[in-house]
């Protein structure tokens, strides 16, 4: 009944397209961040009519449902410093909610620019240091840990609640940098902040009627199958493998962000 109803609606090639891209997107942030490069674009490909807001928060339900799967499998296999943990996440949830509540004020086209230079410094930097992320490089006190990733959880926090594509990556390159964590950590601990994030901009973008839920439903279901794919084979290869999953997403957010901009 369910599905003869989405067919009904919305058609076999829309559910197929978003179906497929959903696993892809679910795929990719399992091993290196980044599936919203995937999974937005489709929604806004496919409902090109439709309000931004709702289409954030279809994406977003979508995108927890995975990320959050992701984060158990993870944590099975590494050991988290659960305090750490709790402080950026906290800082993370209340720059996520604001992010989220002034998505309707902020014109998104005038940080592209700025968000484009980032990611061709963090493309660059990732391939010319060829051991980055292969080995934990850092031993820093709790402390500095604590503020650094603080400052990483306002600012991509932010970022999360009123765009998003490309927060995982961020976060993973920021552990990876300033807390000097080695790939699959960083990965890991990007996957449950990440879910803190997005609950904190799901419960804004819900509360307000800005989500389709049958086809955030459907995309959950094919998210949820990918992140467990991409969760294995990460865990299974190690960080050589997601540091060059990385680096191709951070290209492909170069692509996209550069043909957005010129357009």
């Amino acid at each position: 009944m369910f599905f003869t109803e989405l067919l009904h609606d919305y058609g076999f090639w829309t559910l197929g397209i978003l179906s497929v891209f959903a696993f892809l997107a679910g795929f990719v942030d399992a091993v290196a961040g980044g599936g919203g490069l995937i999974q937005l674009p489709a929604l806004l490909i496919q409902f090109p009519n439709t309000a931004i807001p709702t289409l954030f928060g279809t994406n977003k339900i979508a995108a927890f449902s995975g990320t959050s799967i992701s984060a158990i499998q993870y944590g099975r296999r590494i050991r988290f410093d659960f305090k750490l943990l709790a402080i950026v996440s906290f800082f993370a949830a209340l720059a996520s909610y604001a992010g989220a509540r002034v998505v309707s004020y902020i014109d998104v086209q005038t940080l592209k620019p700025i968000i484009l230079v980032i990611l061709i410094v963090m493309v660059v930097y990732t391939i010319l240091k060829k051991d980055l992320g292969l080995n934990q490089t850092k031993e820093l006190t709790f402390k500095k840990q604590a503020f650094y990733g603080a400052i990483l959880a306002v600012l991509l926090g932010f970022y999360d609640g009123f765009f998003g594509p490309g927060t995982g990556s961020f976060f993973v390159l920021g552990f990876v940098l300033f807390l000097g964590f080695e790939f699959i950590q960083a990965s890991a601990y990007a996957k449950v902040i990440n879910c803190v994030t997005n609950i904190s901009a799901i419960y804004v973008f819900v509360s307000q009627g800005f989500f389709m839920p049958w086809i955030a439903l459907l995309m959950a279901v094919f998210n949820i199958a990918g992140t467990l794919t991409g969760t294995r084979m990460a865990l299974r290869k190690g960080n050589a493998f997601v540091r060059i999953v990385f680096i191709v997403v951070v290209s492909l957010l170069i692509i996209r962000y550069a043909y957005d901009l010129f357009q």
